[in-house]
């Protein structure tokens, strides 16, 4: 019977400190005065430009913030603003073979993320975020580029929520 009484009693405690806003047990730390989110659609400037790339990353991003967070998405002003631009979209060899031609080619995306926060000041950023695949270089860049936007989507979008949501 001791036993229950203890899980009951640490399961209260970890659920009023996760409900503090201050920890929480999937580690985001957002402060509980933080309510809401916006993210701008976050426009491709690069020289290169892939059409699926903007929308992709901007989705990825609101998802992560309403699937991991309990955060509201408004359209404007959350009390996360993020907006920001793809700086970056560009193909360079890596890797030799034997003949010295490139076995292995590599997408790299950076995107400058720009975090508004007006009820914790400590928490802004201006920062730019950059993520890679690699992919065989006899395979042509068409026949890969949805699934490489997908995979480094999701990777940006991860590594700016951790900026964000825990501070990393």
């Amino acid at each position: 019977m001791n036993s229950i009484k203890l899980l009951f009693v640490i399961a209260l405690v970890a659920f009023q400190a996760s409900s503090c806003g201050l920890y929480s047990l999937n580690g985001v730390t957002i402060p509980a005065e933080v309510k809401s989110v916006s993210v701008a659609f976050i426009e491709n400037k690069a020289p290169i430009v892939a059409p699926s790339l903007s929308p992709t990353l901007t989705d990825k991003l609101r998802d992560k913030f309403l699937t991991q967070t309990n955060l509201s998405l408004i359209e404007n002003n959350g009390d996360f603003a993020l907006e920001g631009h793809i700086v970056d979209y560009s193909i360079n060899p890596v890797g030799a073979a034997d003949n010295s031609s490139a076995s292995k080619n590599r997408l790299q995306i950076a995107v400058q993320i720009t975090m508004a926060c007006e009820v914790a000041p400590n928490l802004a950023f201006d920062q730019r975020f950059t993520q890679f695949e690699d992919f065989d270089a006899s395979t042509s860049l068409a026949d890969v580029e949805a699934s490489l936007i997908e995979s480094i989507s999701e990777n940006l979008a991860q590594e700016i929520f951790n900026k964000a949501a825990l501070n990393w």
